[in-house]
């Protein structure tokens, strides 16, 4: 069965609301983002963004998803051009580190920002915009861990490691910089903790057969 062309036209409309939605609440925050900007930025009234979405919470959410996965995106793009795990995990590294200077959505990390904004504010809406950021920090920590465990698979990394210890100091090592970058205004911390995860992997390779 064919699609119809007004479901298609909705759902482009749909995916252009949420696109244009994403950065306003990444770099504005929920309550910062007001229904007024939102329709400011999408040309839409009111009426015409409700059309899509049944409320506010449900494009921020929405919106929330999108960023996520645009953020997923660019963590794959650095991380699928290597095969070893020490390169892989130097990847990861980078690849967090390039969102202060060239965020994947304006803003910023979308987890960093929605855990900050949701850490002590009350109501559904932010409990389930809280559960969704730590939904994807369990998945960011998760990549590292496989590639970790991949490592120790292959023999490359020593196998008396700890995956899961390991794969959360290092994300914990570069979000901790993403917020110093951030609140300084400086790339320089996000850097620094790059080049100490690069290292570290190293560190954690088996030593080369003699």
């Amino acid at each position: 069965m064919s699609t119809s062309p007004a479901t298609t036209k909705g759902e482009r409309t749909r995916a252009r609301i949420v696109a244009t939605a994403a950065p306003l609440f990444n770099q504005r925050g929920y309550v910062g983002a007001s229904m007024a900007d939102l329709m400011a930025a999408t040309g839409l009234e009111k009426g015409g963004i409700y059309r899509h979405f049944e409320s506010k919470d449900a494009l921020a959410f929405a919106a929330f998803d999108y960023a996520a996965e645009k953020h997923r995106e660019r963590l794959f793009s650095y991380i699928d051009a290597h095969t070893s795990a020490v390169a892989r995990l130097a990847a990861l590294g980078e690849a967090i580190a390039s969102i202060v200077e060239r965020p994947a959505v304006k803003g910023g990390c979308p987890l960093l920002n929605t855990a900050v904004e949701s850490d002590d504010a009350k109501g559904p809406s932010y409990a389930e915009l809280r559960k969704r950021a730590r939904a994807g920090m369990k998945r960011l920590v998760g990549y590292a861990r496989q590639i970790i465990e991949q490592g120790i698979e292959s023999g490359e990394m020593q196998p008396t490691l700890d995956a899961a210890l390991e794969a959360e100091m290092m994300i914990a090592t570069m979000e901790g910089a993403l917020m110093m970058s951030k609140l300084f205004d400086d790339p320089r911390y996000v850097l620094q903790a790059a080049a100490q995860v690069a290292q570290h992997a190293s560190r954690m390779a088996c030593a080369p057969a003699i």
